[in-house]
């Protein structure tokens, strides 16, 4: 990165470098997570020290110019996770103690080169971002975007997800249930023949994802879905639920397929979470998910490009799955 000088009014500018593009920063110095973690390393926007200067590893606050700076290190393995996808984009321009913004409609000041998407809603349209390379990335934290979150479908065929998303959601902040859960899960999804994969949502729980052919439409993977759910909660009904209402699950977790539908959207890997300590939306690997030491905020801007280097989903098959044998053996199930 690089730096430019500040005006009279005192409004800081840089500049950083993604693949062939200048993207230009504002008020890098401003601070989005108070003393929150450790950055990435690297040269930030206002020529300081990546580590906020401190020398006894203590957590940092976390700046504008840190957060670009993570997007832009981590986007060879997060961009092949967005591209092609309508993003909603959660936004914190004044850090985690200013008021957040969920946007879907493209910035005012979008750049002509960045890639949008018109999709339909009810009465109407809405022209939602869409991240195909680093620059946009780059661009969209530099708008505060702390979190991505992802359609479960691409631009050119949204009624036809290539992901299926099941959200374990705890009752409590508690990761053992989780990882009960998702282990319970991949046991059945095994028998249905359906790999999936793991990853942390930066919060409280973890999203277990399989790969689809985009050949079935959302109602029918979202009833897919709702009777893997059911089968999961009745081998467990102790432990698992299926039940919408906060106070009919009686601290049971919650097995959330709700994100299987048109327009909703999925915390995309590698996102940050507004959280203190700027933990991260992580992919894991299987046998992270059975470490007692892997919890949903395991990792941070700090530490989580180790773990991305490790390329925690590389068994899992690229090519998604037909739903249609796997339908039949989850009937035999019912």
């Amino acid at each position: 990165m690089s730096a430019t000088g500040a005006d009279s009014a005192g409004t800081e500018e840089g500049s950083v470098r993604a693949g062939r593009r200048t993207v230009r920063i504002h008020r890098p110095r401003k601070v989005l997570f108070p003393g929150s973690a450790r950055s990435t390393g690297g040269t930030r926007t206002d020529g300081g020290r990546a580590d906020g200067g401190r020398a006894d590893g203590g957590r940092a606050d976390v700046t504008k110019a840190d957060l670009v700076e993570y997007y832009r290190s981590v986007a060879r393995h997060m961009v092949p996770e967005l591209r092609g996808r309508p993003l909603m984009l959660e936004r914190h321009p004044d850090g985690l103690d200013g008021p957040r913004f969920m946007q879907k409609n493209i910035p005012g000041n979008y750049p002509d080169w960045a890639r949008r998407a018109e999709m339909a809603k009810k009465g109407g349209t809405v022209t939602h971002p869409v991240c195909d390379d680093t620059a946009t990335l780059v661009f969209l934290a530099d708008q505060a975007s702390v979190t991505f979150h992802r359609w479960l479908s691409r631009a050119d065929r949204p009624d036809h997800p290539d992901r299926l998303v099941f959200d374990l959601d705890p009752a409590r902040d508690d990761f053992e249930p989780v990882r009960a859960a998702a282990l319970l899960l991949r046991e059945l999804l095994d028998e249905l023949a359906l790999p999936a994969s793991a990853m942390t949502t930066g919060s409280k729980g973890l999203h277990v994802i399989v790969r689809l052919d985009r050949r079935t439409a959302f109602d029918e993977v979202r009833a897919f879905a709702m009777d893997v759910a059911r089968v999961l909660a009745a081998r467990d009904p102790d432990r698992l639920t299926t039940e919408q209402r906060t106070d009919a699950r009686a601290g049971r977790l919650y097995l959330d397929v709700q994100r299987n539908a048109y327009a909703q959207t999925a915390v995309a890997p590698y996102s940050v979470r507004p959280k203190e300590g700027a933990p991260v939306a992580t992919p894991i690997s299987w046998d992270q998910v059975k470490d007692p030491a892997v919890t949903a905020r395991r990792w941070t801007v700090g530490d989580v490009l180790e773990q991305a280097r490790t390329r925690p989903w590389s068994d899992v098959p690229a090519r998604g799955r037909s739903l249609t044998p796997a339908r039949r053996r989850l009937d035999a199930l019912l």
